[in-house]
């Protein structure tokens, strides 16, 4: 629509040769929209089908040079057909080219940091949402890799670190289907948050974990193939009030502290005492309601190390 509108502007200027037969502003706007429209669709379905798996190890400046270089690609393709019909000119082919590389290199440019600082948490960080720490209601969950000691020793530094790095991306797409925002890796574990909503959204916290082990399954091949074992986790999870909020000066990061966290981490270092795969504290499942996928089993109530308050703990299994 800009791009129409300012060839509307330069056609009106005193030096301009005026429009041609048939010219309307509304044909115009209708035109480079449906041009844009279209090439969206192609660019943005290989951007969803293609760059994204396939340039999910790359770096940044490879991922948005290479988007920038195929939406070029598609838009002379587009202006060689408006050309053909007798729809466009080399003039045409010129602007449209440079508007869109810049919009499409800034466009990438953001999704590529919005990545790395995690998906909503880089607004954060723009807006200052946690200049000023906030307290805030979360729910976590602590995934840790099974033996992962027993792994390091078995595959060396190296093929363990690609096996870490296989999994925490193999894990990434059904913790974002479910609403979960990967706080932070800590050595073979993951700390996954979710905001705090209403029960039913809450207990995609649940069903993350299990999301995660079908996953894994499906990839069991090739987890054979490479490394010899399909992974085995185990999970706790909990919920509570935590202040967040900026850290750091240049590497800036928003973080989370409160008891709640320490909680979790106890929480889930007992699933490998009650050989459970996650283990959820009463609290929190008191807070998400009726659970009627999963069977619970009531471990009783525990004061976990370190900690004064006794916390019960259920072991969550899905209905068969």
């Amino acid at each position: 629509m800009l791009v129409a509108l300012y060839d509307h502007q330069v056609l009106h200027t005193r030096n301009a040769l005026g429009t041609a037969p048939g010219y309307t502003l509304g044909a115009s706007i209708a035109l480079n929209v449906g041009i844009g429209l279209f090439g969206a669709l192609i660019g943005g379905s290989l951007l969803v089908f293609y760059v994204n798996v396939k340039f999910r190890d790359r770096s940044y400046g490879y991922t948005v040079a290479s988007v920038t270089i195929c939406f070029l690609l598609i838009i002379l393709l587009i202006s060689i057909i408006l050309a053909t019909l007798g729809m466009g000119d080399l003039h045409r082919l010129i602007k449209n080219g440079v508007v869109w590389a810049a919009v499409v290199a800034i466009t990438q440019m953001m999704l590529q940091v919005n990545s790395k600082f995690g998906y909503g948490i880089f607004w954060d960080l723009i807006r200052g949402k946690y200049n000023t720490p906030r307290q805030e209601r979360r729910i976590f969950m602590f995934l840790d890799i099974n033996a992962s000691t027993t792994i390091a020793e078995q595959l060396g530094d190296r093929r363990y670190h690609a096996f870490l790095k296989d999994f925490f991306s193999d894990i990434t797409n059904p913790i974002l289907n479910n609403k979960g925002e990967i706080y932070q890796y800590v050595g073979d574990e993951v700390v996954i948050a979710w905001r705090y909503g209403a029960a039913e959204e809450n207990s995609q916290c649940i069903r993350c974990f299990f999301d995660i082990k079908e996953h894994i399954q499906n990839l069991s091949r090739k987890y054979l193939q490479l490394y010899g074992f399909v992974p085995a986790f185990k999970a706790g999870i909990h919920c509570g009030e935590v202040v967040a909020g900026e850290v750091g000066i240049i590497k800036r990061d928003i973080t989370y502290s409160g008891d709640v966290l320490n909680t979790t981490a106890r929480i889930q270092s007992m699933c490998k005492q009650f050989n459970e795969e996650v283990i959820a504290s009463a609290e929190l499942l008191a807070a998400l309601g009726t659970l009627s996928d999963y069977v619970s089993q009531v471990l009783g109530s525990i004061k976990l190390r370190g900690k004064e308050k006794e916390t019960q703990l259920i072991a969550l299994k899905p209905v068969a």
